[in-house]
C-alpha cells in the first residue's frame, strides 16, 4: 500500500531557493512550487495544502500579505515564513498575522527545514484528531479570572485567542500582579494542547543552582542531595505548555540552554548524557524591560528574538480604570462562594475608594483587598472602613454629609465615563435603580444617555 504524502507549497521568487527546498522535502512530501505570492494564492484557491513555506520578500504579494490571505481563507493551514537574518522583525510581524513559525536564510542545514516541517505537520495531525473528537459539540474556552472591560485588556485577550491555536512562542510582559499566568492558562486552554499538561515555573523564586535542575531534571548523584533521578519541568510539560515566569532572572548559562531547547527541542538532564527530546510550547513572562536587558548585556539577543515572536503586553490596573470595579465584583462573587458566606456587595463609597486607588500591586492586590474586606465586613454592604488601611479613604471629619455626596457624585461620574454615558449600564454597575440614578444625575447636574 502506497504511503499518503503530505502536500507542501513553496513560494519563493528565487529559483535556486525553490529548487533547494524541493530537493530537501520531495522524498517525504509532495512539493509544489510558486515563483510569486500571487501564483501561490491562485494555487491555494484551487486546492488544499497541508503546509505553506513562503519567502517574505517577493514581488506583487509579500509573504506577510500571503499569510494574511491564508489566515482569512484557509486558517487551518500552517505557514512558515523565510526571512533574511537582518529582517527578523518582519518575520515577527508575519507571526502576529498568523504564521506558525519562521526560518532565517540561508538555512543552516536541510535538517533544520525538515525539523520545522515535521513538527508543524505533527501538530496539525494532533489538532485534526482533537477537532474530530469535539465535532459533536462546540467547545467554549472560559476566560476564567480575566475581566476585560477596557480596550487594552480586550486587545490582550484578542491577541491571546489569536495565537492560541498555533505553536508559536509567546512573551507576556507587564508589571507583577497584572495576570500574566492567568492569560497563559487561557492561551493553553484555547489551544490544541488543552488536554496536555500546563506546567508553570517562577524563575525568580528558585536559586540559580537549583533552577537548572527544575527546568531539565537531574540524574541520581548529579549533585549533593540528588538521591534519585528526577524529571524537570520540560519533561513534565511534554505535549503541553510550559509557562516560564520572570524569565529575565535566568543567568546567561541557563539562557543558552533554554535557547537550545527552543531551537532543537532537546536537552540533557543535569549529570546525564542521554539526549531527551520534548514537544513543549513555551510561554514566557517578565515584568522587566527585556530591550533594556539587551543593552545592559544581561540577556541574550538570540534568546530574546526566540521568545519575542509574539509579544502581548498586559497594562497595569491604574491604566485601565474601567476594569477596577468589574474585577472587584468578579472577585467578590468568587470569594463569597469559596468562603461559604452570605451575599455581599460594594457600597458606592467603597467603589469610589477602589476606583481612585493606584493599585501598585495590580489585580493581585485588588483580590487581596476584597478578600480582607469580606472577612472584616459586618453587614451585607462593604464600606470603606472594611478595606485595607493601605488604601487611602476620603476625609470625613469636617462635613460628613457633604463628603458623602462628593463621593457619590465622583462614583457616578466615573461609572458614566466607564460606560460611555449609558445610564442603564451605569445603574447596573452601581447596583441602584435607573430611577435613582436619574434623580442623582439631576441633583448633581450630570448628564448621560439612556
Amino acid at each position: 500500500m502506497q504511503k499518503v504524502k503530505f502536500s507542501i507549497l513553496v513560494a519563493d521568487d528565487e529559483a535556486p531557493q525553490r529548487q533547494l527546498m524541493r530537493a530537501v522535502l520531495e522524498k517525504d512530501f509532495t512539493v509544489v512550487t510558486a515563483a510569486t505570492g500571487e501564483e501561490a494564492r491562485q494555487l491555494l484557491s484551487h486546492r488544499n495544502f497541508d503546509l505553506v513555506i513562503t519567502d517574505e520578500r517577493m514581488p506583487n504579494m509579500s509573504g506577510s500579505e500571503l499569510v494574511r490571505w491564508i489566515r482569512d481563507n484557509a486558517p487551518e493551514t500552517p505557514v512558515v515564513v523565510l526571512t533574511a537574518f537582518g529582517s527578523i522583525q518582519t518575520a515577527v510581524e508575519a507571526i502576529k498575522l498568523g504564521a506558525a513559525d519562521y526560518l532565517t536564510k540561508p538555512l543552516k542545514s536541510p535538517d533544520e527545514l525538515r525539523l520545522v516541517v515535521s513538527r508543524l505537520l505533527e501538530q496539525r495531525i494532533l489538532q485534526n484528531e482533537r477537532l474530530v473528537q469535539r465535532a459533536e459539540s462546540e467547545v467554549n474556552f472560559p476566560i476564567a479570572d480575566i475581566v476585560a472591560e477596557s480596550q487594552p485588556m480586550k486587545k490582550a485577550l484578542e491577541l491571546g485567542a489569536r495565537v492560541a491555536p498555533q505553536t508559536t512562542t509567546v512573551l507576556l510582559t507587564g508589571e507583577s500582579g497584572t495576570g500574566k499566568e492567568v492569560l497563559a492558562r487561557f492561551i493553553h486552554r484555547a489551544s490544541p494542547r488543552s488536554d496536555a499538561p500546563f506546567v508553570a515555573l517562577n524563575c525568580a523564586a528558585i536559586t540559580e543552582t537549583l533552577l537548572e535542575s527544575e527546568l531539565f531534571g537531574h540524574e541520581k548523584g548529579a549533585f549533593t542531595g540528588a538521591t534519585q533521578t528526577r524529571q524537570g519541568r520540560f519533561e513534565l510539560a511534554h505535549g503541553g505548555t510550559l509557562f516560564l515566569d520572570e524569565v529575565a532572572e535566568m543567568n546567561m548559562d541557563l539562557q543558552a540552554k533554554l535557547l537550545r531547547v527552543l531551537q532543537e527541542r532537546e536537552f540533557e538532564r543535569v549529570g546525564g548524557t542521554k539526549t531527551i527530546t520534548v514537544d513543549v510550547r513555551v510561554i514566557a513572562a517578565t515584568n522587566r524591560d527585556l530591550a533594556g536587558c539587551l543593552k545592559s548585556g544581561s540577556f541574550r539577543e538570540d534568546l530574546y528574538y526566540r521568545l519575542n515572536v509574539f509579544p502581548i503586553h498586559l497594562p497595569p490596573l491604574r491604566e485601565r480604570k474601567e476594569d477596577i470595579i468589574p474585577v472587584a465584583e468578579h472577585f467578590l462573587t468568587k470569594l463569597v462562594k469559596r468562603m461559604g458566606i452570605g451575599p455581599k456587595k460594594l457600597s458606592v463609597e467603597a467603589k469610589s475608594v477602589l476606583y481612585n486607588h493606584e493599585w501598585p500591586g495590580n489585580v493581585r492586590e485588588l483580590q487581596n483587598a476584597i478578600e480582607r474586606a469580606l472577612i472584616i465586613a459586618r453587614s451585607v454592604e462593604i464600606i470603606p472602613e472594611d478595606l485595607p488601611v493601605q488604601i487611602p479613604r476620603p476625609l470625613t471629619a469636617l462635613n460628613p454629609a457633604r463628603t458623602l455626596a462628593e463621593i457619590e457624585k465622583t462614583a457616578i461620574l466615573k461609572a458614566l465615563e466607564a460606560n460611555a454615558g449609558d445610564r442603564r449600564r451605569t445603574a447596573e454597575q452601581l447596583d441602584i435603580s435607573l430611577r435613582t440614578l436619574q434623580y442623582r444625575l439631576k441633583e448633581y447636574g450630570l448628564t448621560g444617555r439612556e
